[in-house]
């Protein structure tokens, strides 16, 4: 059985972005685009899923939150990654061996 597949759904960064900092915030979309310099469009995508965070927008998102721009990122990486997966029947077979490394 191929436990990759039986992964829970990541959270999305859109998720993080509404739950841990709009909201507690008392932030709307719009005052997050107009701290930024982005359209608003692009915060909704994000918030609602429909777009992933880029590594501008990531960047934007750590300076403002006091984060990193790899959070933002890696949660990204993760919901992409799930969505690969899920689509992905199998996988093909390795050509080569797993290199050893020398301890």
């Amino acid at each position: 059985m191929d436990r990759s597949r039986m992964t829970r759904k990541p959270t999305t960064p859109g998720e993080i972005l509404q739950q841990e900092y709009l909201t507690p915030l008392e932030m709307s979309q719009k005052d997050l685009a107009d701290h930024i310099g982005q359209d608003v469009k692009v915060i909704n995508r994000i918030v609602n899923g429909r777009s992933g965070v880029t590594a501008e927008v990531a960047l934007k998102l750590a300076a403002t939150f006091r984060t990193t721009p790899e959070f933002w990122l890696n949660a990204q990486k993760a919901v992409d990654l799930h969505a690969a997966r899920a689509k992905l029947r199998r996988l093909p077979k390795a050509l080569v061996a797993p290199k050893r490394f020398a301890s």
